[in-house]
């Protein structure tokens, strides 16, 4: 018999089940399946940091003590990032428009996944996050009421909004404000993606500058991989959407893809997916569907197929290692998992660290490189990233992020 489940937040004591108004008792679904059990009650609290054990502590934690921060604060506005949770706590903002594959659920719905982003920043990078669900969508609301949130944190991931509005968003508040503001759906996977391209190529002695690559998905992801990795020396690489290769002859793009179209395929290519996929070294794929075996067998000797969408790979890794030298993907039971949680809690742990106004691409690609310094010598065709489970990841990535900032100018201590 499975052990029950107490959670002090939503147990009554009384041994009742939970039953309202006649329907089904409220731990029916935890009965069915474990993760209903897991997240019970939420799957995080706020804790208190100093003791309240008598009238003593109460004053100091309370008033009047904290009278007497709050006026050296007002006089000294940067003194809030000593005396206060601000320069090491971590806004998680998401409208719910574009939540883990699931689409448009809505703030409510988000929440489980915004507590277990808080956690994982916890769990991997030591820095405390806290979900906030907006109950709006247009941009110059979400922007307004980050903005007013902004002098309780330290940084701003936003998660889960949904292209093109997210590009704007993160655009607008990081002119707005004076702390991080990073989009993870876009940063956070070209992060990943780019250490696990990087060791690729050394596995099979090339360096970026000899690769061509074809990206299948021309949203947050698609779009900042892309860009990543010509910033990092990428010799090319072409961004294909559903109607095929983003390319400056087409008339349809719209003023993210346009961008995208000047600053890509340096080939000239056009037409299909498949069709850009002949001879390329490189398959990245953040966009879901079905790539067809035949395209994948008309790619380059020695190629690469990180084939990311999540549970359906575009590419299954039986198929891909028929042809690809490196196979990845975005699942957990297979080798080489491009998993975000790699990058974000280190990045952040960096940049508040350093108290850095924000987070530039070199410190993005100083994360990418650490990461992949990770897998030293044990450097494999089924290893070219490391596990989230590594405990060498976060302090890397920490440090080489926090250096990265110095160096760019932006740090403040």
């Amino acid at each position: 018999m499975a052990a029950e489940i107490v959670n002090p937040r939503t147990d009554s004591g009384d041994g009742s089940t939970g039953q309202e108004g006649g329907g089904e008792p409220l731990n029916s679904l935890d009965s069915f399946d474990p993760a209903f059990a897991l997240h019970r009650g939420g799957k995080m609290a706020v804790q208190a940091t100093v003791p309240i054990r008598d009238k003593d502590d109460l004053s100091l934690a309370y008033t009047p003590g904290v009278a007497r921060v709050c006026t050296a604060i007002a006089e000294q506005p940067d003194l809030v990032n000593d005396y206060t949770w601000k320069s090491s706590v971590v806004a998680v903002v998401t409208d719910g428009t574009a939540v883990l594959g699931l689409g448009d659920i809505g703030p409510e719905a988000s929440l489980p996944v915004m507590e277990g982003k808080a956690i994982l920043f916890k769990q991997f990078g030591g820095v405390d996050a806290v979900p906030i669900a907006l109950a709006c969508t247009d941009v110059d609301e979400i922007i307004e009421t980050v903005v007013r949130l902004a002098p309780s944190f330290g940084g701003v991931n936003l998660e889960d909004i949904s292209a093109p509005r997210c590009f704007e968003i993160e655009k607008r508040l990081q002119e707005a404000l004076d702390i991080p503001v990073f989009h993870d759906d876009q940063h956070g996977t070209a992060v990943v993606t780019l250490a696990a391209l990087r060791n690729a190529a050394k596995l099979t002695g090339r360096g970026l500058g000899d690769l061509r690559a074809v990206i299948s998905g021309a949203g947050a992801a698609g779009v900042a991989i892309a860009k990543m990795l010509l910033e990092a020396g990428l010799g090319d690489v072409a961004v294909a959407d559903r109607k095929g290769v983003v390319s400056a002859d087409r008339e349809d793009l719209t003023p993210v893809k346009r961008e995208l179209a000047e600053l890509t395929n340096r080939a000239g290519l056009s037409g299909s997916l498949e069709d850009a996929l002949a001879g390329a070294d490189v398959f990245i794929g953040v966009s879901g569907g079905t790539v067809p075996e035949a395209a994948v067998a008309s790619m380059a000797e020695n190629a690469f197929v990180f084939a990311m969408a999540n549970p359906n790979p575009e590419v299954h890794p039986d198929v891909a290692h028929k042809y690809a030298a490196v196979v990845a993907t975005g699942r957990s039971d297979y080798p080489n998992q491009i998993n975000n949680v790699l990058a974000f809690p280190g990045i952040f742990a960096g940049a508040l660290q350093v108290r850095a106004s924000r987070i530039t691409e070199g410190m993005k690609i100083a994360a990418a490189e650490a990461l992949a310094s990770v897998v030293g010598d044990d450097l494999a065709a089924d290893y070219v990233i490391p596990s989230p489970f590594d405990e060498r990841v976060a302090p890397a990535v920490t440090a080489a992020v926090a250096a990265a900032a110095r160096a760019e100018g932006v740090a403040r201590r």
